[in-house]
Order: C-alpha cells, then sequence, then structure tokens
C-alpha cells in the first residue's frame, strides 16, 4: 500500500514540474505554486512555476525511487517510505519558496489612471467629487 501512495505521490510531483518547467502549467485552484504574488497574472504564475518546476519534478523522482525501494525491500518499506515522504515534501516546498521569491520579484502592473478604470464615462466616479 505504501508503495503505492509514494508511487502516486512521485507521479503528481513529476508531472506537475514537467508541466511548469515547459511553461504549460495554467494558472489554477489546485496545482503549481499557489500564493497571492504567483497567482497576480498568468505570466506571473508561469515564472514562479517554471523556477519551481526542477525542484517538484526531483521531488517526484524522490517519492518514486523511494516507493521503489519500498516495494523491493518490505521489511524496511515503513521506514524508506518515510524518508521518501518527507524529503520530496521538503525538495517540493523548497520549490515552491523559490517560485514564491521569484513571483515577488516581478514588479506589479501599474494601476490605471484617474478614477481607477470604473466604467463611469463622466470624468468622475462620484456625485461628491465634483465641484
Amino acid at each position: 500500500m505504501l508503495p503505492v501512495v509514494l508511487g502516486l505521490i512521485g507521479v503528481a510531483f513529476a508531472t506537475i514540474g514537467f508541466l511548469g518547467v515547459r511553461g504549460r502549467l495554467r494558472r489554477n485552484r489546485f496545482f503549481g505554486v499557489r500564493t497571492k504574488a504567483t497567482l497576480r497574472d498568468d505570466e506571473t504564475f508561469a515564472l514562479a512555476n517554471k523556477i519551481a518546476g526542477v525542484p517538484t519534478a526531483t521531488a517526484g523522482a524522490i517519492a518514486l525511487a523511494a516507493a521503489f525501494a519500498a516495494a523491493v525491500n518490505p521489511a524496511l518499506a515503513l521506514v524508506i517510505g518515510l524518508v521518501g515522504l518527507v524529503g520530496s515534501v521538503v525538495v517540493a516546498s523548497a520549490g515552491g519558496v523559490l517560485g514564491h521569491r521569484a513571483a515577488e520579484a516581478v514588479p506589479e502592473p501599474a494601476a490605471p489612471a484617474g478614477c481607477g478604470g470604473c466604467a463611469c464615462g463622466g470624468g468622475g466616479c462620484s456625485v461628491l467629487t465634483r465641484a
């Protein structure tokens, strides 16, 4: 059972990492580096996940190797599984931190001038602002 779970985790991490490196991971609610900075726009999300992709794919390889090792050696399966699980989560988390920092380094888009982009049409956003 443990090798199967580790294998699924490994495939998930490897797939997310590969898609991130290739720039094919689209902004979503479930996968990739999802922080306020990375979800700002599609380009920032793609950059963050490209940076985090290699560590995430490596985490997947660690989990897959641990799954294989646990399946081959059932006597030490629990120890191997725990070490592999903790190792893969730590490496994937480190990749997430790197991706988040890369997203924070991207300057925020400029705020619209005037009334902040509202559809007021008359040059003012409120009756109270008119003289």
